[in-house]
């Protein structure tokens, strides 16, 4: 004959404390692991949202990023000619020869630097980008010590709202705009004049070119022709498949921390959820007479205990996933 399971849920409830510091401990596992893939998935998410599709980026051969990327002016100006790149309404081909650097600045509110990616971009930087927008302000002036910010920056960062002065590469920056980039990793950057730029880092070289295809079906083509080319040092990427490229190390990393700390904190979890009902199953030893003297199969009281632990994993399991919900209002 089985025991009913509010008789389970019964002991469950009178033994409160020890049942909500078990269940705590299971929603912690729950909690870290899941909130760790959140985190790992959003920051994926971020990056290949920052792409577009009919988007090409060449960098150097071999470099993992635009920072660690150069470009000769001349490798530059070759790309420049290719056939398959898109027109604008002016006549002009849309293509942005674009230098990438990553600096510190002092956090708002305190003097903790914190590392920031300056980008100089060319005429039709921004038409290459749909998903920025300026909020406030206007664009830099070519040849000028001018900047916009990121939304996020401007938020973030001593100096960077419009109208302040930032001091980077031994000169001072006057913010003339602020951008919305949405959800996109270009909110974390801070734009000015590509050739101001390259003297004030003294940099004689671009990190990457970005250009528009005529038609996405043109890129096989426009990638065997830029990588077969003699001249060039470089490889072209579809802008997508490049933040793609970008988030895979960073994320595989949240999650193999992930992963290493739910294998600890389970230990700790398991440990406690062990001993709990073993505590249960001694301190009841009384009980679990009562009920074989009153006709219960053994079976039937080592079911009752697992259908508590069960239930008491179940109530972990869930709280923890409710907490980790609200990550995504952070």
């Amino acid at each position: 004959m089985p025991i009913p399971f509010s008789y389970s849920i019964r002991n469950l409830r009178t033994r409160r404390l020890t049942t909500a510091l078990t269940a705590s401990g299971m929603a912690l596992v729950v909690y870290v692991f899941a909130a760790t893939l959140m985190l790992a998935e959003g920051f994926q998410a971020t990056l290949v949202d920052t792409g577009s599709f009919d988007n090409v980026t060449v960098i150097r051969k071999g470099s993992a990023t635009e920072v660690q990327s150069g470009m000769e002016r001349n490798q530059a100006s070759i790309i420049e000619t290719l056939p398959e790149i898109a027109i604008g309404k002016e006549g002009k081909r849309l293509l942005a020869k674009e230098l990438v650097v990553l600096i510190n600045l002092p956090k708002r509110g305190s003097d903790s630097p914190s590392n920031v990616v300056i980008r100089g971009i060319g005429e039709f930087s921004l038409a290459l980008r749909p998903q920025v927008r300026l909020l406030k302000g206007r664009m830099p002036r070519p040849g000028s010590s001018e900047i916009i910010a990121g939304e996020s920056v401007s938020r973030r960062f001593q100096g960077a709202g419009i109208g302040e002065r930032l001091r980077f590469g031994m000169r001072d920056w006057t913010v003339v705009g602020i951008f919305d980039a949405g959800t996109t990793g270009y909110s974390s950057e801070i734009w000015g004049d590509v050739d101001q730029l390259m003297q004030a880092f003294r940099r004689p070289v671009y990190s990457s070119v970005l250009f528009k295809l005529r038609a996405v079906s043109d890129f096989p083509g426009v990638k065997k022709k830029i990588e077969g080319d003699p001249r060039l040092t470089v490889e072209a990427k579809q802008e997508t498949q490049y933040y793609r490229d970008q988030s895979e190390m960073m994320s595989t990393f949240l999650r193999i921390m992930g992963i290493t700390l739910t294998i600890i904190f389970s230990l700790g979890a398991v440990i406690g959820a062990m001993i709990t009902m073993y505590a249960a199953v001694a301190n009841r030893i009384a009980e679990i007479g009562t009920l074989r003297a009153l006709g219960f199969r053994r079976r039937s009281i080592l079911a009752a205990f697992l259908l508590e632990s069960m239930a008491l994993g179940l109530g972990g399991g869930i709280a923890g996933l409710i907490f980790a919900s609200f990550m995504q209002f952070l």
